[in-house]
């Protein structure tokens, strides 16, 4: 028996929740084989203690079936959360120098407009004089250079550190500004998760208070090496009425519960269709996402209509709440969510 030949054997076991496999998220630590038999340290930085106890028994029971293997002690190190629910020092700060708040936004499936709400978000929480940085995760389906209508290309510093683009107040990161607009981004996992931490820890954001986060839709690997990595303060599920939205919604709840980062809210985006003689039309389902905010015991931050100005926002590269409150309804709840963040996730902890 050899530590390559357990390590391989391992590679079957994923982490709870997710569909990649406990070595290639670098959990695996140590692996040792002697006359005495086979170690294995793993590292799982989570509060939740079914987490630990599904690993362990995976390990063992994928570990059972290798010839020769004979006694094998597993080890599994829990550690803290990297700042969860309120960054990782007692400051506030997150693990990301110079910004002390991140705000991821997610969903759980692709279509309930995420990156509209994270980019309309990060403006409304610049309009109340916060320094705010927006980072697009989504590596596959990248849309923020085209939501703020700018197709520069980011630079470096002496410091090899990515210069984000700035745009409408914003300090900005995409894979949209480094591809040419037909490019498809072709990566695989670990990959992605490496452009991941390098949009996060080697870009020059400064001092921000806020960063905003776009997840890609869905529960997948961006997602957990995000919350694993870095201090996450908390979680905004974006879902539209239907019910097909609200299954996977329930998902991204879950997932963020089993990371230990905090849900500060639900928005239900889509909610309905106001014509111009004042008559609601709930195209998408009606109060689909109050009903799910009330069961998960969540706050629902704002519902948000469709209206025209918020597609023509997106598409001119000026989102919606750039207007004025009372010219749409749309950017009067944008700004609505920001302040009620303002509330809920302080620049300065304790205040």
């Amino acid at each position: 028996m050899t530590p390559e030949l357990i390590k391989q054997a391992l590679t079957q076991v994923r982490y709870p929740g997710f569909s990649r496999d406990i070595v290639s998220f670098g959990l695996v630590k140590d692996i040792r084989v002697d006359e005495q038999g086979s170690f294995v340290r793993i590292e799982v930085a989570t509060k939740d203690p079914e987490v630990p106890q599904t690993i362990f028994k995976e390990c063992h029971a994928v570990l059972a079936e290798l010839p020769d293997i004979g006694p094998v002690k597993i080890e599994i190190d829990i550690k803290e959360p990297p700042g969860a629910g309120g960054g990782d020092s007692s400051d506030g700060k997150s693990s990301i120098p110079g910004v002390k708040r991140i705000i991821a936004v997610a969903s759980g499936k692709g279509g309930v407009g995420k990156s509209t709400v994270a980019s309309n978000l990060a403006i409304s929480l610049a309009a109340t004089g916060a320094k705010v940085g927006l980072c697009d995760c989504d590596l596959y389906g990248p849309s923020i250079a085209m939501m703020f209508g700018s197709d520069e290309r980011p630079m470096a510093n002496e410091h090899d550190e990515i210069i984000p683009i700035e745009a409408h107040g914003l300090k900005l990161m995409s894979m949209g500004f480094l591809l040419e607009d037909k490019s498809p981004v072709i990566v695989r996992g670990p990959m992605a998760t490496r452009y991941t931490q390098q949009f996060l820890r080697q870009v020059a954001w400064g001092d921000l208070d806020y960063l905003v986060l776009d997840l890609p839709p869905g529960t997948g690997d961006i997602q957990l090496t995000i919350v694993q990595t870095v201090a996450v303060d908390g979680a905004v599920i974006v879902t539209t009425p239907q019910e097909v939205a609200l299954i996977d919604a329930r998902k991204a709840v879950s997932m963020f519960a089993k990371v230990n980062v905090p849900i500060l809210g639900m928005i239900e985006n889509m909610a309905w269709f106001e014509c111009e003689h004042g008559t609601r039309y709930p195209i998408f389902g009606d109060g689909g996402g109050a009903r799910e905010a009330a069961n998960l015991r969540t706050p629902l931050l704002a519902q948000i209509p469709i209206e025209m100005p918020v597609r023509e926002g997106s598409d001119q590269g000026k989102p919606v709440a750039l207007l004025p409150t009372d010219a749409s309804p749309a950017s009067a709840a944008f700004h609505q969510v920001a302040s009620s963040l303002l509330e809920r996730v302080p620049i300065h902890s304790g205040t």
